[in-house]
Formats: C-alpha cells, sequence, structure tokens
C-alpha cells in the first residue's frame, strides 16, 4: 500500500485534465499537495477544495511555467510555507497543432517553451531544494508522440522527446544524492485535450491499441504515485508508458 503521508507534492498544471487526477491521487495516499495553474483560478480553487476535503493541505499557486523568475518565485513560496518538496510532477502541457509546412514559428515557440523550458526550469528551481534534503522523486510528463512522432505535431513531438532526453540525464547527475527521476509517456488518453478529435478519429485509434480503449487520467495517476513513494526507490532515469500497448 503506497503512503505518501507527511510528504509535499508539486504538480504543475495540476487544476484539470491528468494533472488534477495525478494531484487528487496523491492527496488520496495523504501528500500534502501544491497545485500549479497558469489562468482558470476557478478550476484550480474547485481542485483545491476537492483535495482539502480529503483531509489533507492544498495550495494553488498562479505560475507560467516558461517564465524562470515565476517557477522561482513558486519553490520558494512552497518551501516557505510546507518546509520542504518531496515530490514534483512535471505535467503543464500544451499543444499548438498543425502541419508542419503551415506551422507558425510561435506555435513551435510556444509548446517548446511551455512544455520543455517549462520542465527545465522546475528542474533547475527544485535540484538545489532536493539535493539539501538528500532525497526526493521527480516524475515528468512526456508522451508516446515523444517516443514515436505523429504528424501534425512536429513541436510537441520535439517537446516531449526532449522530456525523456532531460530526464535520463538529470537521473544521471542527481542519484547519488537520493533522488530518483522518472517519466510517464501516456497514449491516448481521455481528456478535454483529446475531447477535440472527434468520435470517429477516437475509433480509429482504438483499433492500433492493443487493449482496444482508450486510456483514464487516473490510470495514468496510478503510476505517477508509484514512482512518487518507497516502492520505486531503486527506480530511476525510466520512461513508462501508459497507452494500453500502444508502442512497444
Amino acid at each position: 500500500m503506497i503512503n505518501l503521508t507527511g510528504q509535499v507534492a508539486v504538480v504543475t498544471g495540476g487544476s484539470r485534465g491528468i494533472g488534477k487526477e495525478i494531484a487528487k491521487k496523491l492527496a488520496s495516499f495523504g501528500a500534502d499537495v501544491v497545485i500549479n495553474y497558469t489562468s482558470k483560478e476557478d478550476e484550480a480553487l474547485k481542485t483545491k477544495n476537492e483535495i482539502e476535503s480529503m483531509g489533507v493541505k492544498c495550495t494553488s499557486i498562479k505560475c507560467d511555467v516558461s517564465k524562470f523568475d515565476e517557477v522561482n518565485q513558486m519553490i520558494d513560496s512552497v518551501v516557505s510555507e510546507f518546509g520542504k518538496i518531496d515530490i514534483l510532477v512535471n505535467n503543464a502541457g500544451i499543444t499548438k497543432d498543425g502541419l508542419l509546412m503551415r506551422m507558425k514559428e510561435e506555435d513551435f515557440d510556444s509548446v517548446i517553451n511551455v512544455n520543455l523550458k517549462g520542465v527545465f526550469n522546475c528542474l533547475k528551481a527544485i535540484t538545489p531544494v532536493m539535493v539539501k534534503q538528500k532525497e526526493g522523486k521527480i516524475i515528468n510528463l512526456s508522451s508516446v508522440v515523444g517516443l514515436v512522432g505523429n504528424a501534425g505535431q512536429v513541436n510537441y513531438a520535439a517537446s516531449k522527446a526532449g522530456v525523456i532526453g532531460m530526464t535520463k540525464s538529470l537521473a544521471k547527475e542527481i542519484g547519488s544524492r537520493g533522488i530518483t527521476v522518472n517519466a510517464v509517456a501516456p497514449g491516448f488518453i481521455e481528456t478535454d485535450m483529446t475531447d477535440v478529435l472527434g468520435d470517429r478519429f477516437k475509433e480509429e485509434a482504438k483499433k492500433s491499441i492493443p487493449l482496444k480503449r482508450l486510456g483514464k487520467a487516473e490510470d495514468v495517476a496510478e503510476v505517477v504515485a508509484f514512482l512518487a513513494s518507497d516502492s520505486a526507490n531503486y527506480i530511476t532515469g525510466q520512461v513508462i508508458h501508459v497507452d494500453g500497448g500502444m508502442v512497444m
């Protein structure tokens, strides 16, 4: 049984979708949770209330992860309030899909800035904290698209492939300090990001998935909670697919 009682977790993009499920799952195992959001304060407040109803502490912080100074301020405020950070989940991400020949430069830049530079900013801010503590768990959200690519997602694929490289490199840098760094690569997961794809597309997608169904956000959250727990103390630098067998 996973027990995260007394631990402090930061989940970026934690107010909705997969991030919300991760935050709730960590809270269900006893962790105090800090959720970061960029714009939708009402969603963040709703999630905060849901988590607090589980009997743990929850704080919501507005922060654009693509901005280094804002991330530093967020991490400083969490350490100031809770005294430590045991778990960091880099979940914040965006998509700006389009074929390369039509993709605007700003659409490439914005995805890289949030999905890749945002992860770097959070890792840069959290690493000194965890090194000082001599322990910590870092879980980065990648995607199967970062492994196999996807037409119309050159920017997203590049960002998620970059997250994998960053995960493996940092795992080698700070493993001796008692810190694990792993990545989770979801496949087709039912969220507001995939809702726009339409039923016909979803049915086609299921054909390429051995388990013949789309995943749920909770499927991802369960794996993140495992990686955040003592059960995963000897696992680092790994990419765990949560994709129903779509990529093997």
